[in-house]
């Protein structure tokens, strides 16, 4: 997939999207932004057969117990596979890879969603 310097990058410019994004980046605090996109990098990593980092620090990954707090409802979840196309897009990494990432983020988007549009709990 690249390692650490693609994953490095594609959270970069995930990160870079979310801030200004008017639906996600008021669940990041600016403080803490650094922090997500650490965790974010590492989880990546891990995932697809890297170190084990995440696990290590973190623990079990968990992804939809970690974001039950933030209200994911279908906009929220279309601007962040919004950002996070446009980062993949820009990856210098061979297009099979970008379809592969690409799918696995569809999911993965799809799997947080805990609100529908009305905001009753999914």
């Amino acid at each position: 997939m690249g390692g650490a310097p693609t994953f490095a990058n594609l959270t970069e410019q995930f990160y870079a999207a979310v801030a200004v994004d008017p639906i996600l980046a008021p669940m990041y605090p600016a403080k803490d932004m650094q922090g997500a996109k650490e965790r974010l990098q590492l989880f990546l990593e891990q995932y697809w057969g890297g170190p084990s980092t995440y696990s290590e620090t973190r623990g079990h990954p968990r992804l939809r117990m970690r974001h039950a707090g933030f209200p994911i409802d279908t906009a929220a979840h279309d601007a962040w596979l919004a950002c996070m196309h446009q980062a993949v897009i820009n990856l210098d990494i061979e297009e099979e890879l970008k379809e592969e990432l690409w799918t696995y983020f569809q999911y993965a988007a799809h799997s947080m969603k805990n609100k529908d549009d009305v905001g009753k709990s999914l």
